[in-house]
């Protein structure tokens, strides 16, 4: 039997996040694992008077080239430079002719990757850069509206150090499907975050404070987001872009950073204008490396957020998950987003995570915006 509160998410996806009105062209894309959401989406869709437009493999764009698991890393293996290179040009005209793409997360082994050497995957990036820029581009002028959302599966509750079903009620409790109404809870998480961004619109500096971390950077003019359940899901953070050549100090991150199937811990980076002079980890440190060399864009920050997600308070390897537990930050490495006045260019957007819950604090300006975790605005 298929877990009810599936079908309570696949309607807040389809009534909520991306809103889905008549005739308009959806993609749901995700893994097969992940046929009870992808389906439920799938009917609701219909259901609205749009026209769904299914394609099981993977989720996101990028199911065109790997629609079966484990073919991409056949990719990796066997392709050449040109192999890499290449992407289909109907992969340009589906970014611009669907009107909302509804994409699940769903693995059943989340170290496929790591043996895989990081110059093929930063390659790959590189490749797909012009389409996931548009993808962008067309999401920050509101001509399509799309979410990433994700399926519990064995892999992930492994990742977490949970049973599947402590997974299942984690995930869930995060989506806030427990509520009488679901979608009414996610407006009003809306509505209290909106204070803080129209706060942190007039900000000018942001200077966090925490173990092993002293970090400054600028905000003056740019934008901050409201992320309440539209994009992610679940959600729960407001960020901004910093001003690429603002940020000085550094930064020790709390947890592990996973990209690419690779686990980085114990990340200390060091700033200077804005860009990393000195990184290292405990583990993996070689991958990091590789990628802040091979990867135009990657010493630069392009993300800084506050996770701001209560019910979520449990690192699980998992960024969609990880970077809305309240009281945390992150930074994010590479492309920035452009709806909020970022100019940060790059083939990726790798988040790392720094929790302020015992000991850290952040100033805004000349004001403690939040300390042990807690936001005091």
């Amino acid at each position: 039997m298929t877990d009810p509160r599936v079908e309570t998410v696949a309607k807040i996806l389809v009534d909520y996040s991306v809103e889905v009105r008549p005739n308009q062209l959806v993609m749901i894309s995700g893994a097969p694992v992940s046929a009870p959401l992808i389906l439920a989406v799938y009917q609701q869709v219909l259901q609205r008077g749009a026209h769904p437009f299914l394609q099981v493999g993977q989720e996101g764009i990028e199911w065109i080239m790997f629609g079966l698991e484990g073919a991409q890393e056949l990719l990796y293996t066997y392709g050449s430079d040109a192999q890499l290179d290449y992407v289909p040009p109907f992969m340009k005209d589906i970014t611009e002719q669907i009107d909302a793409s509804i994409s699940i997360c769903a693995d059943v082994n989340t170290r496929k990757f790591t043996n895989v050497d990081p110059a093929k995957q930063s390659r790959r990036s590189v490749a797909m850069r012009p389409i996931s820029d548009r993808f962008t581009e067309r999401a920050a002028k509101k001509e399509l509206r799309w979410t990433l959302t994700m399926y519990p599966t064995q892999a992930f509750a492994q990742d977490a150090e949970m049973s599947l079903r402590e997974f299942e009620d984690f995930i869930y409790k995060g989506c806030l499907v427990h509520e009488p109404d679901p979608i009414n809870a996610w407006k009003r998480i809306s509505e209290e975050q909106q204070h803080l961004v129209d706060w942190l619109n007039k900000a000018r500096q942001i200077h966090i404070v925490g173990p092993d971390t002293d970090l400054k950077l600028e905000v003056t003019g740019r934008k901050w987001q409201n992320c309440d359940g539209h994009v992610n899901f679940p959600d729960g953070e407001i960020f901004t872009g910093p001003i690429e050549h603002s940020v000085n100090g550094y930064i020790r991150y709390s947890y592990p950073a996973c990209n690419f199937g690779h686990e980085v811990d114990d990340i200390r980076l060091q700033f200077k204008d804005g860009r990393v002079i000195k990184a290292t980890a405990s583990k993996n440190e070689d991958f990091l490396l590789k990628m802040l060399e091979t990867v135009e864009g990657a010493r630069y920050v392009g993300e800084f957020a506050f996770g701001t997600n209560p019910r979520i308070q449990r690192f699980t390897k998992n960024i969609l998950v990880d970077e809305k537990i309240g009281g945390t930050i992150h930074l994010a490495l590479g492309a920035g987003y452009p709806e909020t006045g970022s100019k940060s260019e790059s083939a990726i957007h790798w988040d790392m995570l720094c929790d302020l819950r015992d000991g850290g604090e952040v100033r805004v300006d000349d004001t403690l915006f939040l300390k042990d975790g807690k936001i005091l605005i």
